[in-house]
């Protein structure tokens, strides 16, 4: 079973992250998730769920979901001998941001994500922030030049969505096509006449 490292910090887009780990895990990985205090403020805020834990942002037990704490920078997935095919940080704030654009370790996050691009692996990060300042479109770049991919949370409208979650389906579906990762989500564009 391949490992995959999910990162959920503090910027608003908690459907996003619940609706992501839920399909990771249902699929054929294991998932390796950390929440930053700011990202379960968000988790409360957005969705309720005023005692993290697993089965409450996956609706369910999932097994091959394995938590960690935000500060425990010697957990497996902070070392690049631990074998991933890669790291989402789904919502990423712009404080993450600037501190993986910066090289700044300060959490498991921020270090998971580091070691992600020294190994060479993908790094996707789920950009929830608009307007966008010069300080973040900098970061944006270097992260970009290191090797990572900027997603910004922005949904597509030519699938005609019919409610919020078609929008959120739609994000969630793009990053999982980063990863080459299986799913039914409606994300893909058919010219008109080819339906």
């Amino acid at each position: 079973m391949k490992n995959i490292v999910l990162g959920i910090t503090g910027a608003s887009g908690a459907r996003y992250a619940r609706r992501l780990a839920q399909i990771l895990a249902a699929s054929d990985v294991h998932v390796h998730l950390v929440v930053t205090p700011p990202g379960r403020r968000v988790l409360a805020d957005e969705l309720g769920l005023r005692e993290f834990s697993v089965e409450g942002l996956i609706g369910r037990p999932a097994p091959n979901v394995t938590a960690y704490a935000h500060d425990d920078v010697g957990a497996a997935i902070a070392s690049g001998s631990f074998p991933t095919v890669g790291m989402i940080v789904c919502p990423c704030s712009s404080h993450t941001l600037g501190a993986v654009a910066n090289g700044l370790a300060e959490n498991l996050v921020t270090r998971a994500a580091l070691v992600t691009l020294k190994e060479l692996r993908k790094l996707v990060l789920v950009v929830r922030e608009m307007p966008l300042s010069a300080v973040e479109i900098a970061n944006m770049l270097r992260v970009a030049q290191a090797g990572g991919v900027i997603c910004p949370a922005c949904p597509g409208f030519y699938l005609d969505p019919q409610s919020v979650d078609d929008l959120v389906d739609f994000v969630v579906g793009r990053v999982l096509d980063l990863f080459g990762l299986p799913h039914s989500l409606n994300t893909r564009w058919m010219p008109s006449g080819a339906r």
